[in-house]
Protein backbone atom coordinates (compact mmCIF):
# COMPACT_ATOMS: atom_id res chain seq x y z
CA UNK A 1 0.00 0.00 0.00
CA UNK A 2 1.31 3.37 -0.85
CA UNK A 3 -0.74 6.60 -0.31
CA UNK A 4 1.98 8.09 -2.82
CA UNK A 5 1.50 5.40 -5.61
CA UNK A 6 -2.20 6.88 -5.78
CA UNK A 7 -0.81 10.36 -5.70
CA UNK A 8 1.20 10.12 -9.05
CA UNK A 9 -1.66 7.03 -10.72
CA UNK A 10 -3.40 10.61 -10.27
CA UNK A 11 -1.31 12.84 -11.36
CA UNK A 12 -0.24 10.65 -14.64
CA UNK A 13 3.50 9.75 -12.91
CA UNK A 14 5.03 6.21 -13.72
CA UNK A 15 4.69 4.02 -10.98
CA UNK A 16 5.70 0.38 -9.99
CA UNK A 17 2.12 -1.44 -10.08
CA UNK A 18 -1.56 -0.69 -10.38
CA UNK A 19 -2.76 1.75 -7.69
CA UNK A 20 -5.42 -0.52 -5.98
CA UNK A 21 -8.46 0.37 -4.15
CA UNK A 22 -12.01 -1.19 -3.80
CA UNK A 23 -15.63 -0.64 -1.81
CA UNK A 24 -17.40 -2.29 0.38
CA UNK A 25 -15.06 -4.62 2.26
CA UNK A 26 -16.37 -3.10 5.58
CA UNK A 27 -19.28 -5.19 5.63
CA UNK A 28 -17.64 -8.52 5.37
CA UNK A 29 -16.69 -8.43 9.21
CA UNK A 30 -16.15 -12.30 9.67
CA UNK A 31 -13.71 -12.07 6.78
CA UNK A 32 -11.52 -9.10 7.79
CA UNK A 33 -11.38 -10.53 11.28
CA UNK A 34 -9.61 -13.49 9.04
CA UNK A 35 -7.80 -11.94 7.73
CA UNK A 36 -5.87 -9.69 10.00
CA UNK A 37 -6.70 -11.73 13.05
CA UNK A 38 -8.02 -8.64 15.01
CA UNK A 39 -11.75 -9.13 16.68
CA UNK A 40 -14.18 -5.92 15.81
CA UNK A 41 -13.36 -3.92 19.08
CA UNK A 42 -9.72 -3.37 17.93
CA UNK A 43 -9.94 0.30 16.45
CA UNK A 44 -6.97 -0.38 14.12
CA UNK A 45 -8.67 -3.36 12.20
CA UNK A 46 -10.11 -1.20 9.22
CA UNK A 47 -6.62 0.10 8.72
CA UNK A 48 -4.97 -3.16 9.01
CA UNK A 49 -7.22 -4.84 6.70
CA UNK A 50 -6.73 -2.09 4.14
CA UNK A 51 -2.93 -2.58 4.05
CA UNK A 52 -3.49 -6.24 4.10
CA UNK A 53 -5.20 -6.06 0.50
CA UNK A 54 -2.81 -3.31 -0.56
CA UNK A 55 -5.52 -0.09 -0.84
CA UNK A 56 -3.27 2.73 -2.25
CA UNK A 57 -6.13 4.85 -2.17
CA UNK A 58 -9.53 5.36 -0.24
CA UNK A 59 -13.07 6.90 -1.32
CA UNK A 60 -14.34 9.32 0.40
CA UNK A 61 -16.62 11.88 0.88
CA UNK A 62 -18.56 14.19 3.28
CA UNK A 63 -21.48 16.37 3.13
CA UNK A 64 -20.31 19.13 5.69
CA UNK A 65 -22.00 20.67 9.10
CA UNK A 66 -25.59 20.68 8.08
CA UNK A 67 -25.63 16.86 6.12
CA UNK A 68 -28.50 15.68 8.23
CA UNK A 69 -30.68 17.79 5.31
CA UNK A 70 -33.92 16.00 7.45
CA UNK A 71 -33.43 17.68 11.05
CA UNK A 72 -32.69 21.27 8.86
CA UNK A 73 -36.01 21.00 6.66
CA UNK A 74 -37.66 18.76 3.98
CA UNK A 75 -36.31 15.68 2.58
CA UNK A 76 -37.22 12.27 1.47
CA UNK A 77 -35.73 9.21 3.42
CA UNK A 78 -36.19 6.27 0.80
CA UNK A 79 -35.38 3.97 3.11
CA UNK A 80 -31.87 1.48 2.29
CA UNK A 81 -32.40 -1.87 1.12
CA UNK A 82 -30.06 -4.89 3.37
CA UNK A 83 -27.18 -4.58 2.16
CA UNK A 84 -24.72 -5.44 4.98
CA UNK A 85 -24.59 -9.48 5.74
CA UNK A 86 -27.26 -9.51 8.94
CA UNK A 87 -29.52 -6.75 7.45
CA UNK A 88 -28.56 -3.87 10.00
CA UNK A 89 -28.34 -1.21 7.78
CA UNK A 90 -32.16 -1.84 5.85
CA UNK A 91 -34.32 0.76 6.88
CA UNK A 92 -38.23 1.70 5.43
CA UNK A 93 -39.02 4.06 2.98
CA UNK A 94 -41.11 7.45 3.76
CA UNK A 95 -43.61 9.58 2.45
CA UNK A 96 -41.90 12.81 0.63
CA UNK A 97 -42.90 15.69 2.31
CA UNK A 98 -43.40 17.51 -1.88
CA UNK A 99 -47.07 16.29 -3.03
CA UNK A 100 -46.63 18.36 -6.21
CA UNK A 101 -44.26 19.48 -9.12
CA UNK A 102 -45.16 23.00 -7.84
CA UNK A 103 -43.82 22.33 -4.35
CA UNK A 104 -40.17 21.39 -5.59
CA UNK A 105 -40.22 24.73 -8.11
CA UNK A 106 -40.59 26.52 -5.51
CA UNK A 107 -37.76 24.96 -3.67
CA UNK A 108 -34.61 26.31 -2.56
CA UNK A 109 -32.12 24.67 -0.20
CA UNK A 110 -29.99 26.94 0.56
CA UNK A 111 -33.11 28.37 1.72
CA UNK A 112 -34.55 25.40 3.54
CA UNK A 113 -31.19 23.74 4.81
CA UNK A 114 -28.85 26.81 5.50
CA UNK A 115 -25.54 26.90 4.61
CA UNK A 116 -22.84 26.21 7.41
CA UNK A 117 -20.25 28.99 8.31
CA UNK A 118 -17.59 28.84 5.90
CA UNK A 119 -14.77 28.84 8.43
CA UNK A 120 -16.18 26.18 10.74
CA UNK A 121 -17.16 24.44 7.58
CA UNK A 122 -13.30 24.61 6.46
CA UNK A 123 -11.89 23.29 9.84
CA UNK A 124 -14.26 20.44 10.01
CA UNK A 125 -13.03 19.52 6.68
CA UNK A 126 -9.50 19.70 7.54
CA UNK A 127 -9.61 18.60 10.96
CA UNK A 128 -11.15 15.16 9.31
CA UNK A 129 -8.61 15.12 6.65
CA UNK A 130 -5.70 15.39 9.23
CA UNK A 131 -8.03 12.36 11.70
CA UNK A 132 -8.14 10.53 8.55
CA UNK A 133 -4.46 10.45 7.35
CA UNK A 134 -3.46 9.52 11.09
CA UNK A 135 -5.58 6.27 11.05
CA UNK A 136 -4.52 5.20 7.47
CA UNK A 137 -1.07 6.34 6.52
CA UNK A 138 -1.02 3.61 3.74
CA UNK A 139 -3.92 5.19 1.55
CA UNK A 140 -4.36 8.31 -0.17
CA UNK A 141 -7.81 9.84 1.67
CA UNK A 142 -10.06 11.97 -0.05
CA UNK A 143 -11.87 15.39 0.06
CA UNK A 144 -15.46 14.92 -1.57
CA UNK A 145 -19.14 15.83 -1.52
CA UNK A 146 -21.93 13.33 -2.21
CA UNK A 147 -25.42 14.98 -2.67
CA UNK A 148 -24.60 17.36 -5.35
CA UNK A 149 -27.00 18.37 -8.08
CA UNK A 150 -29.13 15.73 -8.76
CA UNK A 151 -27.74 13.43 -5.91
CA UNK A 152 -29.50 16.33 -3.57
CA UNK A 153 -32.36 16.74 -5.31
CA UNK A 154 -32.75 12.96 -4.58
CA UNK A 155 -32.70 13.65 -1.51
CA UNK A 156 -34.58 16.44 -1.12
CA UNK A 157 -37.68 15.32 -3.56
CA UNK A 158 -37.26 11.38 -4.33
CA UNK A 159 -37.51 9.71 -7.09
CA UNK A 160 -41.22 10.34 -8.21
CA UNK A 161 -41.50 14.32 -7.55
CA UNK A 162 -38.07 14.76 -9.43
CA UNK A 163 -39.17 13.68 -12.10
CA UNK A 164 -42.28 15.17 -12.59
CA UNK A 165 -40.89 18.88 -11.38
CA UNK A 166 -38.11 17.68 -14.24
CA UNK A 167 -41.19 17.78 -17.13
CA UNK A 168 -40.98 21.61 -17.15
CA UNK A 169 -36.72 22.38 -17.53
CA UNK A 170 -36.76 25.88 -17.43
CA UNK A 171 -38.49 25.51 -13.67
CA UNK A 172 -36.62 22.81 -13.11
CA UNK A 173 -33.12 24.79 -13.57
CA UNK A 174 -33.72 27.07 -11.22
CA UNK A 175 -34.26 24.24 -8.89
CA UNK A 176 -31.26 22.58 -9.26
CA UNK A 177 -29.19 26.21 -9.43
CA UNK A 178 -30.27 25.76 -5.60
CA UNK A 179 -28.38 22.42 -4.99
CA UNK A 180 -25.38 23.95 -7.17
CA UNK A 181 -25.11 27.09 -5.17
CA UNK A 182 -25.34 24.74 -2.03
CA UNK A 183 -22.52 22.26 -3.05
CA UNK A 184 -20.77 25.39 -4.45
CA UNK A 185 -20.31 26.46 -0.65
CA UNK A 186 -18.88 23.11 0.20
CA UNK A 187 -16.45 22.88 -2.76
CA UNK A 188 -15.43 26.87 -2.03
CA UNK A 189 -14.62 25.37 1.42
CA UNK A 190 -12.38 22.21 0.21
CA UNK A 191 -10.35 23.99 -1.81
CA UNK A 192 -9.22 26.13 1.48
CA UNK A 193 -8.20 22.66 3.09
CA UNK A 194 -4.40 20.83 2.27
CA UNK A 195 -6.08 17.85 0.74
CA UNK A 196 -5.06 16.71 -2.64
CA UNK A 197 -7.85 15.18 -4.34
CA UNK A 198 -11.55 15.42 -4.62
CA UNK A 199 -14.14 13.24 -5.25
CA UNK A 200 -17.37 15.03 -6.68
CA UNK A 201 -20.03 12.51 -6.67
CA UNK A 202 -23.54 12.85 -8.20
CA UNK A 203 -25.25 10.24 -9.34
CA UNK A 204 -26.94 11.55 -12.10
CA UNK A 205 -27.59 8.77 -14.49
CA UNK A 206 -29.02 5.40 -14.18
CA UNK A 207 -28.35 2.16 -15.02
CA UNK A 208 -29.54 2.56 -18.55
CA UNK A 209 -27.93 5.82 -19.21
CA UNK A 210 -30.17 9.44 -19.18
CA UNK A 211 -33.59 9.71 -17.42
CA UNK A 212 -33.45 13.57 -19.32
CA UNK A 213 -33.06 15.35 -22.39
CA UNK A 214 -29.25 14.60 -22.61
CA UNK A 215 -28.11 18.61 -23.80
CA UNK A 216 -30.43 19.07 -20.94
CA UNK A 217 -27.33 17.72 -18.68
CA UNK A 218 -24.69 19.24 -20.74
CA UNK A 219 -26.47 22.71 -20.64
CA UNK A 220 -27.71 22.84 -17.00
CA UNK A 221 -25.72 20.34 -14.81
CA UNK A 222 -21.89 19.73 -16.62
CA UNK A 223 -21.89 23.55 -17.03
CA UNK A 224 -22.22 23.85 -13.42
CA UNK A 225 -19.58 20.90 -12.58
CA UNK A 226 -16.52 23.19 -14.20
CA UNK A 227 -18.26 26.20 -11.76
CA UNK A 228 -17.76 23.77 -8.69
CA UNK A 229 -14.68 22.49 -9.73
CA UNK A 230 -13.03 25.85 -10.43
CA UNK A 231 -11.99 26.84 -7.06
CA UNK A 232 -10.30 23.64 -6.84
CA UNK A 233 -8.35 23.49 -9.76
CA UNK A 234 -7.13 26.91 -8.89
CA UNK A 235 -5.96 25.63 -5.70
CA UNK A 236 -3.82 22.85 -7.11
CA UNK A 237 -6.42 19.93 -6.62
CA UNK A 238 -7.60 17.10 -8.43
CA UNK A 239 -11.21 15.98 -8.65
CA UNK A 240 -12.50 13.03 -9.59
CA UNK A 241 -15.76 12.54 -10.69
CA UNK A 242 -17.81 9.91 -9.86
CA UNK A 243 -21.33 8.40 -10.54
CA UNK A 244 -23.24 5.28 -10.32
CA UNK A 245 -25.07 4.29 -13.68
CA UNK A 246 -24.15 4.43 -17.52
CA UNK A 247 -22.59 8.09 -18.34
CA UNK A 248 -20.69 6.74 -21.15
CA UNK A 249 -22.71 9.50 -23.10
CA UNK A 250 -21.24 12.64 -20.91
CA UNK A 251 -18.18 11.66 -20.56
CA UNK A 252 -16.52 13.27 -22.99
CA UNK A 253 -18.25 16.40 -21.79
CA UNK A 254 -17.13 16.15 -17.91
CA UNK A 255 -13.77 15.61 -19.32
CA UNK A 256 -13.50 18.31 -21.73
CA UNK A 257 -16.17 20.69 -20.84
CA UNK A 258 -15.86 20.35 -17.01
CA UNK A 259 -12.36 19.78 -16.95
CA UNK A 260 -13.02 16.40 -14.07
CA UNK A 261 -9.15 15.14 -13.55
CA UNK A 262 -10.26 11.52 -13.25
CA UNK A 263 -13.48 9.56 -13.64
CA UNK A 264 -14.61 6.54 -11.28
CA UNK A 265 -16.84 4.26 -12.91
CA UNK A 266 -19.12 1.14 -12.57
CA UNK A 267 -18.63 -1.50 -15.14
CA UNK A 268 -21.85 -0.59 -17.36
CA UNK A 269 -19.73 1.99 -18.89
CA UNK A 270 -17.60 -0.71 -21.03
CA UNK A 271 -13.89 -0.32 -19.72
CA UNK A 272 -12.43 -0.38 -22.74
CA UNK A 273 -13.84 2.48 -24.54
CA UNK A 274 -12.96 4.49 -21.48
CA UNK A 275 -9.23 3.55 -21.44
CA UNK A 276 -9.33 4.46 -25.17
CA UNK A 277 -10.90 7.68 -24.80
CA UNK A 278 -9.44 8.52 -21.52
CA UNK A 279 -6.72 6.55 -20.81
CA UNK A 280 -4.32 8.64 -21.97
CA UNK A 281 -5.05 11.88 -20.14
CA UNK A 282 -7.11 11.37 -16.96
CA UNK A 283 -7.14 8.74 -14.36
CA UNK A 284 -9.57 6.44 -14.13
CA UNK A 285 -10.53 3.97 -11.11
CA UNK A 286 -12.73 0.67 -12.09
CA UNK A 287 -11.83 -2.02 -14.16
CA UNK A 288 -14.11 -4.50 -16.62
CA UNK A 289 -14.55 -6.96 -13.39
CA UNK A 290 -18.42 -7.06 -12.47
CA UNK A 291 -19.16 -7.89 -8.61
CA UNK A 292 -22.33 -9.35 -10.12
CA UNK A 293 -19.82 -12.19 -11.40
CA UNK A 294 -17.97 -12.81 -8.30
CA UNK A 295 -21.50 -12.94 -6.66
CA UNK A 296 -22.77 -16.07 -9.09
CA UNK A 297 -19.36 -17.47 -8.45
CA UNK A 298 -18.05 -17.20 -11.60
CA UNK A 299 -14.24 -17.01 -11.20
CA UNK A 300 -13.65 -17.53 -15.07
CA UNK A 301 -15.44 -14.75 -16.19
CA UNK A 302 -13.87 -12.51 -13.33
CA UNK A 303 -10.24 -13.81 -13.77
CA UNK A 304 -11.06 -13.13 -17.67
CA UNK A 305 -12.19 -9.58 -16.79
CA UNK A 306 -9.27 -8.83 -14.35
CA UNK A 307 -7.06 -10.37 -17.13
CA UNK A 308 -8.85 -7.82 -19.96
CA UNK A 309 -7.88 -5.20 -17.41
CA UNK A 310 -4.29 -5.96 -17.03
CA UNK A 311 -4.01 -5.89 -20.72
CA UNK A 312 -5.76 -2.53 -21.18
CA UNK A 313 -4.10 -0.81 -18.25
CA UNK A 314 -1.17 -0.69 -20.31
CA UNK A 315 -2.74 1.99 -22.29
CA UNK A 316 -3.60 4.11 -19.52
CA UNK A 317 -1.29 6.75 -17.95
CA UNK A 318 -2.99 6.51 -14.16
CA UNK A 319 -5.41 3.60 -13.52
CA UNK A 320 -6.77 2.86 -9.78
CA UNK A 321 -7.76 -1.03 -10.00
CA UNK A 322 -11.44 -1.94 -8.77
CA UNK A 323 -14.63 -3.59 -8.78
CA UNK A 324 -16.56 -0.46 -10.04
CA UNK A 325 -19.84 -1.58 -8.24
CA UNK A 326 -18.51 -2.73 -4.61
CA UNK A 327 -17.92 -5.98 -3.70
CA UNK A 328 -20.99 -6.45 -1.35
CA UNK A 329 -21.53 -8.93 1.50
CA UNK A 330 -22.75 -11.67 0.03
CA UNK A 331 -19.16 -12.50 -2.38
CA UNK A 332 -17.61 -15.43 -0.83
CA UNK A 333 -14.27 -15.79 1.20
CA UNK A 334 -12.98 -18.10 -1.49
CA UNK A 335 -14.00 -15.25 -4.11
CA UNK A 336 -12.50 -12.13 -2.15
CA UNK A 337 -8.81 -14.39 -1.68
CA UNK A 338 -9.05 -15.33 -5.34
CA UNK A 339 -9.66 -11.82 -6.62
CA UNK A 340 -7.13 -9.89 -4.28
CA UNK A 341 -4.76 -13.31 -4.94
CA UNK A 342 -5.06 -12.85 -8.45
CA UNK A 343 -4.42 -9.66 -8.28
CA UNK A 344 -1.17 -9.20 -6.63
CA UNK A 345 0.05 -11.15 -8.80
CA UNK A 346 -0.18 -9.51 -12.20
CA UNK A 347 -0.75 -5.73 -10.74
CA UNK A 348 3.03 -4.93 -11.42
CA UNK A 349 3.21 -1.96 -14.33
CA UNK A 350 5.50 -3.47 -17.62
CA UNK A 351 8.16 -1.34 -18.61
CA UNK A 352 6.44 0.00 -21.64
CA UNK A 353 3.98 1.17 -19.53
CA UNK A 354 5.97 3.29 -17.14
Amino acid sequence: MSRQRALDTINLKPVDRLAHTDYSMEYHKDYIAKVTGLPDTDTNRTARFYDAWDFDFLWGTNDGLHANWGARGRATDMGHASYAADGSDQTVIHDSPFKSPEDVWAFDPVAEYGLPDFKAQVSAYQKMTDERRVKFPGQLVTGGYYKTIISGAIQSFGWDMLLMAASEEDKFEKVLDGFFRFTQHHMNAWAETDVEVVIQHDDFVWTAGPFMNPEFYRRVIISRYRKLWEPLHKAGKKVLFCSDGNFTEFAKDIVATAHADGLIFEPMNDFEYMVNNFGGTSCLVGSAVDCRDMTFGKWDKVKADMDRTFMLAEKCKGLIFAVGNHIPANISDDMCDRYIDYFRANCRRREKAA
